[in-house]
Parts: structure tokens; sequence; C-alpha cells
């Protein structure tokens, strides 16, 4: 990893510090409406020993008429405090421009037809549509204003245009399709089989659960899925079309808990099936087999390391971690799968690898350096054989493409998602599809620095600014991040950056420990009993944007979604003194009980954030616990909590238990809201209608930067 430091802190000036001193005098003159008054129960909890206050239980329970009047009063009270201003409406068209513009997803050939999802400028969702095949080996851009068979149109199935539906499997011969239907932003799905023939549905209809994979077989007689249970865990089946589903038959998955999951895939022309078995984020196993006798072998299995598994030629190729913290690429003789007979392809190097392609018998390798992609270029024996060059500071991938041509994928923190054609013989590239989102980069500037954390560990952030920026010390600025779960913060294109660049607004995104940017090592860094190291990063980073003259507390927003929740959760309860506003997502917030949430389906993240019934992991979770270390009479920042019913992976009754003690515990005077919608959950960009999720960013934005000091329009 590379390693320094910028130049010294730019000191702040006095115009600035009275500046700031002026925005808090006016803060602590304002006056905000009070929230809704929350009943108060005498509730405690003894959890091995220790004792905790839970005053606010009866809002576990989701459909009392006491929780649904309360989540009720409390969307009233967030309409109150964000207000319909000019401001909003404003950032709403814009956001519109930017977000509703034609999304295609990409083409699946089966028989005669190619098989696709559309949304068009203007529609609420994604439309499956089919067209005829252009020949094989050649690709078809989707024309977004072409005319195509609709295979089936959402929009009729709810009246708030909260269904979606989204293809799993094509048949070889385009004859069946395996389709899911989602209600809002729940992880679960109902699984449904359609004749393409006839346009109806088969009898087959598996009723709403977690659904990992659903794929036929070569011939389409039958399919395979894997189904998650809360309870037991995930098992591999087999169904017969036909049949009842009652005599659908369990193939893999015995013995494996609620912790794991399981992938799965075909190889061979479904001779074999490649299982991936992820404990959690913590480790992996791979298995193999053969569908003929059902005969399972454990390619790699028993170690703690983790694999993604392909078969090529007949081997596996594992990309691991075993012995590589920055991963490498070996090749598994399937009938001699001893770790001994391995044959190493790509060896580990200083950066880490994340992906690879083979086109035209070479290897291009996709690295992560100091977060930013590499792509290098490999000959079959592994011999090194050059680099495609990727501008700093962009995420890139790499397709194969037609006559010996390749596509390169290239997004950035200021440029969305552009695909040039790349000539992989002369590197020659032309563009060859340009995002239509009005945005001009041109006028803003990406650089990256490093902050130093708590211990010591320096780790890198990406600033993104508009060119020409003085460093007043007083600049609205929002620091993101996530750290965890080896979720890699790579630069990628939001409207939400873009919005707030446009407001004048400096915008921050800190790498932090628990992700992969820099291994496992740097995973594992951030995980169980190390979690603390996540929000030290956090707090380093936010520490450093103020002595570097950016902004100062008065005019600093934190955002995090999910763990990201947990996050800026975490880093309010700590430091309350450094945020002027926080918007927390989705969020993990009670992490002393979080084992005894049975009732999501994220029982694996136990193994990333430690289990709270075993005491030692007890001990570390209660001291970062974000609920259960809101304290009384602390000067809180303003707080800006997002849920809903459906969010079935992070249970929402820790957004509406936090929303209440924050409501309770605060004394600056600053407003605790929470924005509850009863049909969003943690798959909110796949349950969402267009409309409703430029209303929710628009609202999001708006009361950050009003908390910031930027007019309102009022």
């Amino acid at each position: 990893m590379t390693q320094f430091q910028s130049g010294p802190p730019t000191r702040h000036s006095s115009f600035t510090w009275a500046v700031s001193a002026a925005f808090l005098l006016a803060v602590a003159c304002s006056s905000y409406p009070p929230p809704p008054e929350t009943r108060r129960d005498v509730v405690v909890d003894t959890i091995h020993g220790v004792e905790f206050p839970d005053p606010y239980r009866w809002l576990e329970d989701q459909e009392s008429q006491q929780t649904r009047a309360w989540v009720d009063e409390q969307n009233a009270y967030a309409e109150e405090i964000v207000g319909q201003s000019p401001l909003r409406g404003r950032l709403r068209l814009r956001l519109e421009e930017l977000m509703d513009v034609d999304d295609v997803g990409s083409p699946q050939r089966a028989g005669e037809f190619e098989y696709f999802t559309l949304r068009r400028k203007g529609e609420e969702l994604p439309i499956i549509y089919r067209r005829p095949a252009p020949p094989k080996d050649m690709e078809q851009e989707v024309d977004p204003a072409g005319e195509y068979e609709v295979v089936i149109d959402p929009h009729p199935m709810s009246p708030g245009h909260t269904t979606r539906v989204s293809i799993r499997s094509l048949s070889r011969d385009g004859r069946l399709m395996i389709y899911d239907i989602r209600d809002g932003g729940a992880d679960e799905v109902e699984l449904r089989v359609r004749d393409l023939v006839t346009g109806t549905d088969l009898p087959e209809q598996y009723a709403w659960a977690l659904y990992d994979a659903a794929a036929f077989n070569d011939n389409g007689s039958g399919f395979y899925y894997v189904r998650r249970s809360r309870q037991t865990g995930p098992r591999v089946y087999f169904h017969r079309i036909g049949t009842a589903a009652s005599q659908d038959r369990e193939i893999f998955g015995a013995g494996y808990g609620p912790t794991s999951f399981i992938r799965m895939s075909q190889v061979e022309r479904g001779s074999y099936l490649l299982f991936t078995v992820q404990h959690g984020w913590a480790r992996s196993e791979v298995w193999l087999q053969d569908v003929r006798n059902g005969r399972t072998t454990a390619i790699a299995a028993d170690v703690d390391a983790h694999f993604n598994a392909r078969y090529t030629d007949g081997e596996i190729f594992l990309t691991t971690d075993l012995a590589a913290p920055n991963y490498r690429i070996v090749a598994v003789n399937p009938t001699r799968p001893a770790r001994g007979n391995w044959r190493e392809v790509i060896p580990e190097a200083d950066d880490v690898l994340q992906s690879y392609a083979v086109i035209d018998h070479r290897y291009y390798v996709t690295y992560l350096h100091n977060v930013s992609t590499k792509i290098k270029i490999f000959e079959s024996d592994g011999t090194p054989a050059g680099e495609i060059p990727i501008p700093d500071y962009h995420t890139a991938s790499i397709r194969a493409g037609d006559d010996g041509k390749a596509v390169l994928s290239l997004r950035s923190l200021l440029m969305p998602e552009t695909e040039y054609e790349l000539d992989l013989e002369t590197g020659e590239r032309e563009l060859a599809k340009e995002s239509e989102v009005p945005f001009a980069g041109d006028d803003y500037e990406v650089k990256q620095v490093w902050y130093t954390s708590k211990d010591g560990t320096i780790g890198p952030m990406y600033v993104v600014q508009r060119r020409g920026i003085e460093l007043t010390g007083d600049h609205p600025t929002l620091l993101y991040g996530y750290g965890g779960f080896t979720s890699s913060l790579t630069p990628g294109f939001s409207a939400t950056t873009a919005v707030w660049l446009e407001q004048g607004g400096v915008y921050a995104v800190a790498t932090l420990r628990g992700g992969n940017e820099f291994g496992e090592t740097w995973h594992r860094a951030g995980m169980l009993a190390n979690k603390q190291n996540v929000f030290d990063d956090f707090i380093a980073a936010a520490e450093w944007l103020i002595d570097n003259g950016y902004t100062n507390p008065d005019r600093l927003a934190i955002r995090g979604v999910s763990n990201g929740g947990l996050l800026v959760g975490a880093a309010m309860t700590q430091r309350p003194d450094l945020f002027r506003a926080v918007l927390c997502g989705f969020p993990d917030l009670d992490m002393v009980r979080f084992y005894s949430f049975t009732e999501t389906n994220n029982m694996p993240a136990l193994l990333e954030y430690g289990d709270g019934s075993k005491p030692d992991q007890f001990e570390y979770l209660r001291l970062h616990s974000p609920y259960q270390n809101v304290r009384d009479g602390v000067h809180y920042p303003a707080v800006m909590l997002t849920s809903g019913d459906l969010d079935t992976r992070v249970s929402p009754l820790q957004a509406r238990k936090m929303t209440a003690r924050l409501q309770s515990a605060t004394k600056s005077g600053l407003p605790v809201i929470l924005h509850y919608d009863p049909k969003q959950g943690h798959a909110a960009g796949r349950g969402r209608p267009m409309s409703t999720a430029i209303d929710d960013t628009a609202m999001e934005i708006t009361f950050l930067l009003s908390q910031l000091g930027v007019p309102t329009g009022n």
C-alpha cells in the first residue's frame, strides 16, 4: 500500500471562525417544533450481567396500532421539518434530469429471441421485452426508442408502482422463463415460470422467500434453485417441470446453517454443478457435483479463506486469498483436487486482485491500486504481457467484444459509466456508448488525500470539489463511508454527488478498514473485535477535512446506509461535537441485541459484526453499539433516519427506536426525524418507482443542506 501524508494543515482564518460562530448563534436562536411525544415503558434487559434500559421496546411491534400511529406522526413531523421549500423543488427537478434516463438491461439470448429489461425515461419501472436475436456472436445495442414486444409489464400490478419483475433464467430453447416478482424493497421474492409461446404462467409458482439462485437445466426439463431459510439456512433443490413442488429434490446444502449462503452455476452444458458456500463474509468453500451420479467433490473446504470459482476447459479456476491476502488465481483439476496439485496461474501482487476476463487466450486482470483500477495483461501461462492504460481515480472493467476487440467500461466520481471499443492489438480505443446523464464534470476536480487514524494507520480519501475552490474552512461538506463486508468503495458517479457539488458543496468518500480495498488484511482489521477501527478511521477522515481547511463541525454532514448506517450512528454517538447533520439510512444500530432479530434474513452478518449472545463478543459490541450509547443531555447533531416495513435484512425496529431515543436524549435543539415508507426495504434500488427514488433523494439532500446553512428560499 502506498502511504504518504499531505502538506501541513491549513489554519482557519479569524474570518472563518467568525462566520462559524455567527452560524452557531443563528442555530441557537432558531426554533424547531418539538417532535411528537413517544411513550416510555419500564423495560430493562440484563445481558451477561449488564443492565440495559429499553423504554421503547413497544416500537418493536411493527403491526400494532400504536406503532403505526407513531410512524404516521413521525412522517408528518419529518415533512414539517424539511418543508416544501423552493430548494427542495429545484433539487427535485435537477435530480429528475440526472436520474430519470433510459436504463437498458443486458440482453439474454434464448431460442430465436433476445430478452431484456428496459425502463424508458418518464416510466416508473423496467419492463421485460424481447426482440428477434441478432446473428450469433454479434452484439447489438438495444435502442431505447425502438419498438419491442412486451413480455411482462409490471406497472398494472400495483397501484403505487411498487411491484417489479426481473428475469432469472431462460431455457436454452427459449420456450420458458423463470422470473421473480418483488413487492417494494423486500429481499424476498416470488418465483414464477412463464410459457413464452403462450404468454401464460405455468402452475409452478414459488411463494415469497429468499431465492439466491434459479436456473433451468440444459434441456429445460426442470430447474435448480437455492432457497435460504432464516431458520435452517440455504439448500439447493431441483424441480422437474410439471410436478408438484412437494416432490422437489434437495441436492446440496444439508448441514449448513442460517449464517451461510450458497451460490450455484452449471458447467459442461449442465453435466456438473459448481457450488460456492459463503460463511458470512469470513470464509467460503467450493464443491463440484456430477449431475449424472450425484457425487459431490470438495474442491476447497474447511479452509480459512475466500474463494470465487469459475469452470473453464475442464479446470476450476479459483480467485482466492489463501496464503495471499491480496488474492491470486489458481487452477484445480477436479479429478485431483488436493491442494498440493493446484496450479498457480496468476500470483499475488502488491495490489488487490479483483477480477479477470479471458479474451483471445490472454488474462486481463483487474487490480485495485490505492482504490483506483489497473488492468494488467498476462499470457495463458501467466507471463506478464503489458497493461491497459486507465485514467487515475477511475473504476474500470473489460469484456470481450466483436472482431477481436474488447469493450472497456470506465466510470468515476465525475463521470457516469462510459464504454469504449478497444483494439487489443493497437491499444486504440473509440467511444462506443456515452451516458445520457447531463452533468458537466469538467467544472470539478477529484483529489485523493491520506488521513492518519487513531492507531497510526494511514488511509485514503477521495475529495471532490469545484475547481479553484478556496480552503476557507466553511464549505458545506458531505462525508460518506461504509467500511465492512469486504465491500470496496471504488470511484463511481451518483446523482447525490452531482447535486451536492452543484450546490457549492464538497463531497468526500473515506476508505475505511473492513472493506477489501487493500485485501483481506484490511478487511479483518475492521471486523468483529476490530470494528472500532472503522469508526476511528471515519472520525479521523472528518478531522482531516476540518484541519485542512475544507469545512468545520458546523458545516460537516455525514451519510451512511446499512452497515454505513451503523458507521454514522457510532460516529455520531462517539463524537457528537464533530458533525452538524447525519443521514442514517436503513441502519444497524442495536448491535447488542442484533442476534435476537430472527425475523430478518441477515444472520450471516453475525460472522462480521459479532454475536452478543457470546460473552466475549458482547464485551466489544456494547462499547460501540449506537442505540445503547445514546446519552441523555448530549448536544447531538441534526439526524435524519430512513427505513421501512419491508427491510427484511436490517430490522427497521432499530431505526424506529433510535429515533425515539435520540429525540428524548438530545439537548442541541436540532431536529431528529424519521422518514419511514412501509413499502421500502434494503432492496430499495430494486423496489422503488423512479418518482419515489427522486422524491426521497430530494428530501434527504434538502435536509442536509438546510442544516448546513444553505438557504432554502423559504
